[in-house]
């Protein structure tokens, strides 16, 4: 059986204390036992389920709903102060009590429920027993109370460990910070080394590329030079060729000169000596085929003049 001990001040009387015993079994509404009492009297009563579903049913409440009315009305005690009202009536020679209970409204109130108490033959016994209850709950308070302190000196404790367990982990957090920073610049600095090697060797093959593009060029303009220096040697050999021919003498005066001296001299081979080696290497070839043609044209004529100068003689 479950109890609880409030202290109430009843709306008739608000400077008189009672003191208000509730008891149960499972559940507040399947019923419950009440005990009243000022200290020198006490008073006694019960309430069936039966009777909490007829007031639930005059109240047209929800029964549930009522059941948890009466819990804060009875039960919480100084915890609903001002919520609810408690009046208490008696008789004279104090042999019946009128107890009943109501919820405040802003408007007003309305009454969950009433009873009429019987006196106990015996208060101090109810007192007593009282007293009794007061103890236990103060004994059990007091072992609970005992029971987490310790705990709370417990976790204090581990607290305790905890915080320097975390101040040792901070510290090798910190100096493991510090060393991965330490081998972190040293990484950095190699890597920037590295870098500084390969861009001056990045320089250095862009300056071989940009000498090779420079020496390609001087060699492509030094084969242009000499290509235009033979085309200019093929047309001076095209202009010698021409003078020659020119300063070669007409038929007749040749004639003359053959007829008048003793021997004839092929002066043109000498002359094509003297062209050949002036020209350029280049031009030996074109020249020696036109040497050639010009021997072979040279004696022809020669031939022919010197037969003619015999039938003429």
């Amino acid at each position: 059986m479950e109890k609880t001990l409030n202290r109430i001040h009843p709306v008739s009387d608000p400077e008189a204390t009672y003191f208000l015993q509730i008891s149960w079994e499972k559940d507040l509404g399947t019923g419950f036992g009440l005990i009243l009492s000022d200290g020198q009297c006490a008073w006694t009563g019960t309430v069936s389920e039966a009777e909490i579903s007829r007031e639930a049913a005059d109240m047209e409440m929800n029964r549930e709903k009522y059941v948890e009315e009466l819990k804060k009305a009875l039960i919480a005690g100084e915890e609903s102060a001002g919520k609810y009202n408690f009046a208490i009536s008696r008789d004279e020679e104090n042999m019946e009590c009128h107890f009943s209970y109501e919820r405040n409204l802003k408007d007003g109130s309305f009454r969950l429920g009433s009873l009429k108490l019987q006196e106990v033959p015996s208060p101090a016994e109810v007192v007593k027993e009282l007293i009794g209850y007061c103890l236990d709950c103060l004994g059990r308070l007091q072992a609970k109370n005992e029971h987490l302190q310790k705990e709370n000196e417990r976790l204090f404790s581990n607290w305790s460990d905890v915080e320097k367990r975390l101040e040792k982990c901070v510290e090798a957090k910190e100096e493991l910070e510090a060393d991965l920073y330490n081998r972190f610049i040293l990484v950095l600095n190699e890597k920037k080394a590295k870098i500084r090697n390969l861009q001056k060797l990045l320089n250095e093959a862009k300056e071989s590329v940009a000498d090779a593009k420079c020496t390609r060029g001087t060699i492509s303009t030094t084969q242009m030079t000499t290509v235009r220096e033979n085309d200019y040697d093929g047309s001076t050999d095209e202009e010698s060729e021409n003078l020659t021919q020119a300063s070669l003498p007409s038929a007749p005066e040749r004639k003359d000169s053959l007829l008048g001296s003793p021997d004839v001299i092929d002066t043109a081979p000498r002359r094509k000596r003297r062209q050949r080696t002036a020209k350029p290497a280049g031009t030996g070839a074109k020249m020696a085929t036109y040497e050639t043609e010009l021997s072979a044209k040279e004696k022809k004529k020669n031939s022919h003049l010197k037969h003619k100068g015999g039938q003429n003689l």
